[in-house]
């Protein structure tokens, strides 16, 4: 499975990091909510050494809840209370140096051990509450978090039609085919590299009980969301590096 993933990369813009990969994740039931906010806003909540990122002059934010499962580290068996856990992501698409990628404002997750680990590496984790369903074909999503300024999503979503590759060039697959992520701690800006097989998505449709995502205005959801979802994908992360 690993040597497969590796072999796939004809749909990357970028080479493969160098050195091996350091831990792997199956992500599953991954809901990709995006929405355009103007540019003036987001200039001004990414971190210094990153440029934003904008399809046909509009910048993106995107909120991704989904599943966590067989975790493990590289030549590691699985640790039983790390391997599995739910996680929401709140995102913004940037640049650094030419090289296109995310940054992450917020990473919550309903798993303690999991916070401490990566606040360590110098990730913004927070612990959350949250729970993942599925009745029927609807699944049933809802999370908050626990910390001052919390982000909060509650409804639930179905995904519809058949699957499909994004087209190189597409709005698509500008969201999602991602594979550097950047995070700001200490003044200090950080890079995450990361690998898997193109994603294979399907369109989905969602009722939206609850959404506050602290760092920007909630009247900008106003206009309806660009919605994937995406059934399951293993992915392979390398070490986080300090940027120069």
């Amino acid at each position: 499975m690993i040597k497969d993933i590796l072999k796939s990369t004809n749909h990357r813009d970028y080479p493969l990091p160098s050195g091996h990969w350091f831990m792997m994740q199956k992500w599953e039931h991954l809901l990709f909510i995006s929405w355009p906010v103007p540019i003036e806003i987001m200039k001004g909540l990414i971190p210094p050494g990153l440029v934003l990122d904008t399809f046909e002059g509009q910048a993106w934010i995107s909120v991704i809840p989904f599943k966590v499962s067989k975790m493990r580290v590289r030549k590691l068996p699985s640790i039983p209370f790390l391997r599995s856990y739910l996680e929401l992501n709140v995102r913004t698409y940037v640049k650094r140096k030419g090289v296109s990628g995310v940054y992450f404002f917020s990473l919550d997750v309903n798993n303690l051990f999991t916070v401490v680990g990566a606040r360590l590496a110098t990730l913004p984790y927070f612990h959350a509450q949250m729970k993942l369903s599925k009745k029927d074909d609807v699944y049933h999503f809802s999370s908050t978090s626990t910390g001052k300024e919390q982000v909060k999503l509650k409804g639930n979503y179905r995904p519809i039609g058949k699957t499909f590759y994004p087209k190189k060039g597409s709005h698509d697959y500008w969201l999602l085919e991602r594979y550097f992520s950047w995070t700001f701690k200490g003044g200090m800006l950080y890079r995450s590299d990361l690998h898997h097989k193109q994603w294979e998505i399907q369109h989905v449709k969602i009722k939206l009980e609850e959404l506050a995502l602290p760092m920007v205005p909630n009247a900008l959801f106003g206009e309806e969301a660009v919605l994937h979802y995406a059934r399951e994908k293993v992915a392979l992360n390398w070490m986080i590096k300090k940027e120069k």
